[in-house]
């Protein structure tokens, strides 16, 4: 039988799933199936309400079922998977089954941690953490705990999968019962191959028509000579504005002396006394040098930093030469989970101290492709130094591993900056339209709009007339302002701080000052914070980073989205340093590209908070002067909704004012 086309099978969905047609949702559908159906690449930015899941998902279930290919749903967070898997999915395929002529299949693929190691519980092989001496009794004593429950899950449960597992355990016990990719003896020598959690996920995802993964597998499978994925032509990206990060993350290693001796200690009795020592020996000379090293970015290595470094790598390869061959087939699990263990850990450090020392075997820093630098972690009371490397770009990976291997769809409620999506396709690894070869790489970009009628839903009021904020604290007079704003909105605010001491600055500041309830970010997990936040109107939540993107509450517990300064990242971040510097040498601006290209999307995605469902009224308020005087604020404000805007803090209080005072009578 013929396939019906995109529009039909929306119309079929919508009226089976209760709701109505959207314009915007409707005109994304049918570009992303164009998009496939011409294997172009597209970018949609799609504003909150418009429905772009099902608006991608009908065309790809479409394809997979009229083709037999599987199309690869990725997302950044677990939120969004499990509403895909959960929610999303199970009705739709359910809705399509008669106009597609069978019910389309889909799974959920995680990395291979993410799922219990029936190996490494059988065999009792413990995971070493670097903190390990840290804990104390009681830490102790709940991971013991933890462990113990792992292992009886481990009869109930039908996926191994962590997410499954209600209530969590820390990742510390976690490590426990799990391994990576690299730790895994592999299906042919694993004695549980055939009950493997990972491997069972992995041919229902290769049998399945979508199959939902995250950003971090879609790297590590472009990354890896082995298929992780299932084959496929097809990606669609949802929250396409963290795939960079994301994608970095991945890519980012690190070197530190905890790592050293828990490699030595995973080698045990696996090499000899002299060889160990050695390799112990080069773990005490690299802690003397990190600790006397600058910390931030390394344009070039230290005194005694080569011999130290080179000294390690080649006591790490000496150590892992000493490893003796691995065991028969069939022979102790024990014994084989030990040592793969012990040579993953081993490979993984040595290859992280060459990557280190190929960077700054390029003199010239405008061509190096990497960023080295050495921060201080504070682990309770204890301070650590930790030598990090990651990629300067991570576009190459991407147009050579994602863009020219399949037809990609990326979306977001935020994907334009400066008012179009060029910004974000140069991350990507896709020319900017209008340059040299953006016809060849075939993407386009479209906006599906929103169902929210800006204007009259919401205000955007810069507090013009305060100090810009400096490093000395939160002004006197911002601190007015707050209160001011908090009290004509009657509490029902979301406080989105540039960094946690301002956060909690704020929220201890202000508790003595307003009459409503301030919770802050860091008094309790925010999952459960988020909770209490929309439970009771008057209550105020303070915070940072996740609550820019990580917060959906409609209705009237939130009337004011109180943003303190403008997101520009931390002048001594030294990745986003030497990015902005590497676009400076390549005759760029490297702080629009960087900085304020960071500072646009984190405030769109702020701003976003505000509006979550169509009878949504409020306030977006930037208490940063810079957005109404600086060079550069017309570029922040182009990625904003087209909210109503004012400098007038007697208007904003008072449109709020009316705001709860409708809200009351009602």
């Amino acid at each position: 039988m013929s396939v019906p086309d995109v529009a039909d099978l929306l119309a079929d969905a919508v009226a089976a799933l209760g709701g109505t047609q959207r314009d915007g949702q409707a005109a994304m559908a049918r570009a992303v199936g164009e998009a496939i159906d011409d294997e172009h690449h597209l970018a949609v930015q799609a504003g909150t309400g418009t429905g772009k899941s099902l608006a991608y998902l009908v065309p790809s279930l479409r394809h997979a079922v009229d083709t037999d290919e599987t199309v690869v749903v990725s997302t950044a967070t677990i939120a969004l998977q499990r509403q895909l898997t959960e929610r999303d999915l199970p009705r739709l395929t359910s809705a399509l089954a008669k106009p597609l002529g069978r019910e389309p299949s889909f799974a959920i693929l995680k990395g291979r941690a993410n799922y219990l190691c029936l190996n490494k519980i059988h065999s009792g092989v413990a995971d070493e953490d670097p903190n390990a001496e840290l804990f104390d009794a009681f830490d102790l004593s709940r991971m013991g705990r933890e462990v113990t429950r792992l292992r009886e899950w481990t009869s109930d449960t039908e996926t191994g999968d962590r997410d499954d597992l209600s209530p969590g355990v820390s990742d510390q016990s976690w490590r426990q019962v799990s391994v990576s990719s690299r730790e895994c003896l592999g299906a042919n020598n694993c004695p549980y191959a055939e009950d493997c959690f990972a491997e069972l996920a992995r041919k229902k995802a290769g049998a399945s028509d979508v199959v939902v993964t995250n950003h971090a597998m879609l790297a590590i499978d472009a990354m890896s000579p082995a298929t992780i994925l299932p084959e496929h032509r097809v990606v669609v990206i949802d929250e396409a504005h963290e795939l960079v990060d994301r994608i970095t993350s991945v890519t980012t290693e690190e070197i530190s002396a905890a790592g050293v001796t828990q490699v030595a200690r995973r080698l045990g009795k696996l090499i000899d006394d002299e060889t160990a020592d050695a390799l112990v020996g080069a773990g005490e000379q690299l802690e003397l040098l990190l600790e006397d090293s600058p910390k931030g970015e390394w344009t070039r290595l230290p005194n005694g930093a080569p011999e130290i470094l080179a000294a390690l790598r080649d006591r790490l390869w000496n150590a892992r030469n000493a490893v003796g061959p691995a065991p028969s087939s069939g022979s102790d699990p024990e014994a084989s989970a030990t040592r793969q263990m012990a040579l993953s850990a081993t490979d993984s450090l040595h290859d992280s101290v060459v990557r280190v020392l190929t960077v700054f075997g390029e003199a010239d820093i405008t061509k190096r492709h990497d960023v080295v630098w050495l921060s201080e972690d504070r682990f309770r009371s204890t301070v650590r130094t930790t030598l990090r490397i990651a990629p300067l770009s991570v576009a190459g990976l991407l147009r050579t591993s994602l863009f020219t291997e399949s037809t990609v769809i990326l979306t977001s409620a935020t994907l334009t900056i400066g008012g179009n999506f060029d910004a974000l396709a140069r991350t990507w690894g896709l020319p900017a339209h209008g340059e040299k070869d953006a016809d060849a790489a075939g993407w386009r970009g479209m906006d599906a709009g929103s169902p929210f009628d800006y204007p009259r839903a919401a205000i955007l009021y810069v507090g013009k007339h305060l100090r810009a904020p400096g490093r000395d604290g939160i002004a006197e007079g911002t601190l007015d302002e707050m209160v001011d704003l908090m009290n004509a909105a009657g509490g029902r605010t979301l406080g989105l701080f540039s960094s946690m001491r301002a956060a909690k600055e704020a929220s201890e500041k202000l508790r003595d000052r307003v009459g409503f309830p301030i919770l802050c970010q860091g008094d309790d997990a925010t999952s459960a914070l988020i909770e209490k936040f929309a439970a009771d109107e008057p209550t105020c939540l303070f915070g940072t980073l996740s609550l820019w993107q990580g917060v959906d509450v409609p209705g009237p517990s939130l009337r004011l989205v109180m943003i303190d300064r403008i997101p520009f990242p931390r002048p001594d971040d030294p990745l986003l340093s030497a990015r902005q510097r590497d676009v400076d040498a390549r005759g760029g601006n490297g702080f629009l590209t960087v900085s304020a290209n960071h500072a646009a999307l984190l405030l769109a995605q702020g701003a976003g908070r505000l509006l979550r469902a169509t009878e949504d009224r409020g306030v977006v308020a930037v208490l940063d002067s810079r957005l109404a005087t600086a060079r550069y604020a017309g570029y922040l404000l182009a990625g904003l909704p087209p909210f109503w805007r004012t400098t007038d803090p007697k208007a904003v209080r008072a449109a709020l004012s009316r705001l709860t005072t409708g809200a009351a009578k009602s």
